[in-house]
């Protein structure tokens, strides 16, 4: 199915959206003039599916969220022994020096059990970010596409799919927020406490509700370029293997094979948002551990170097779990059978416009 991806490797999928469309263009012109009866209609495709509810609807909405909590919550949680040691060599470096040598440390000291510390306020924390960072990222893309044009909404794609993304985790992040305050105190201050019900009563009593938010300003450094390389380079690396890589239509893969297109498309924007995102991730771990500081202050502590320690645990964490989370997510919607439109293709308006229609 998957014959080369050195096609992929010469695309820039966030080229300027003109020079994007001459290629598109030349393309488009191309294949109309070797197979014109090989590609079925959008419309033909479209009525061909029967679908539980219309696309944008409050139901599509509701269950896109429902797959969002279970794409963010079950994977997130399933890798909170690496999260936890890549939390401990952020903090610790000193005494956690790499991830093996933190693996063993951590069960010397609190055994195999102690690797699932924090897999409470991971789950239910990062549950209610999947259900705003995926239902949210539907809303606005529909909202700025509509506000756009048809045209505008093809031609500047990628810009849609940053600006979706970003307002989306605006608001996912405000929703994690305590959740993750209470995991890094339980992963990364031995002692402080065990449980979410310890971690919870002594945190406010300590710092009142700031102890809980103290951390959204780092949180949204760390998470809204994340989630906007997670969102837009994954819709860009679909479109680009369905157009270089697979050796058919969309339209004509089964529901397996699109969803390996989902998996591996996943996997290559996990890797690029671990490492846009490391850096604030390093100082969200070291601020939530310690008292009275700011996140300017712990930056200028750690340094260039500093920020960067603990990268390839989080590579393999993030890329494998990115990839996981859009098959989930897109495994929902094959589920509920919720509408899944396919890779943007140029409008007929557009082509008229540039006369690639005879």
């Amino acid at each position: 199915m998957f014959s080369s991806v050195a096609p992929l490797a010469r695309l820039n999928p966030f080229y300027a959206p003109h020079f994007q469309l001459a290629q598109d263009g030349v393309r488009k012109r191309a294949e109309a003039a070797e197979a014109p009866t090989t590609r079925r209609s959008l419309a033909a495709a479209s009525a061909a599916e029967e679908y539980s509810c219309e696309y944008g609807s409050l139901k599509f909405y509701a269950l896109c969220g429902v797959g969002g909590v279970l794409s963010c919550g079950l994977t997130h949680t399933a890798v909170v022994p690496l999260d936890l040691v890549k939390c401990r060599m952020q903090v610790d470096p000193q005494k956690y020096k790499s991830i093996f040598n933190g693996f063993s440390v951590t069960i010397k000291e609190d055994g195999v059990r102690g690797l699932a510390k924090g897999w409470a306020p991971t789950f239910i924390g990062y549950s209610m970010q999947g259900l705003c960072k995926f239902g949210f990222y539907e809303v606005f893309k529909i909202l700025y596409g509509n506000m756009l044009g048809e045209e505008n909404a093809y031609l500047w794609r990628t810009s849609l799919y940053l600006a979706a993304s970003a307002s989306a985790e605006f608001f996912a992040d405000i929703a994690l927020a305590p959740m993750e305050a209470a995991k890094v105190r339980i992963q990364t201050q031995p002692g402080y406490a065990n449980t979410l019900r310890q971690a919870v009563p002594k945190m406010f009593g300590e710092e009142g509700i700031w102890a809980f938010y103290k951390g959204v300003a780092p949180l949204w450094m760390r998470q809204i370029p994340y989630t906007m390389m997670k969102f837009a380079c994954f819709e860009r690396t679909v479109e680009a293997l369905y157009k270089y890589v697979v050796p058919k239509p969309r339209s004509e893969c089964t529901k397996g094979e699109q969803l390996v297109v989902t998996f591996v498309a996943g996997y290559i924007a996990g890797v690029f948002c671990a490492i846009v995102s490391h850096p604030a991730d390093s100082v969200v771990s070291v601020l939530n551990k310690e008292k009275g500081s700011s996140a300017s202050q712990v930056l200028m502590r750690l340094g260039f170097k500093g920020v960067w320690k603990g990268l390839f645990a989080r590579i393999i964490m993030i890329g494998t779990l990115t990839a996981l989370q859009w098959f989930i997510y897109d495994s929902v919607k094959v589920y509920f059978r919720l509408p899944r439109p396919p890779p943007p293709e140029m409008p007929e308006s557009l082509k008229k416009k540039l006369g690639l229609t005879e």
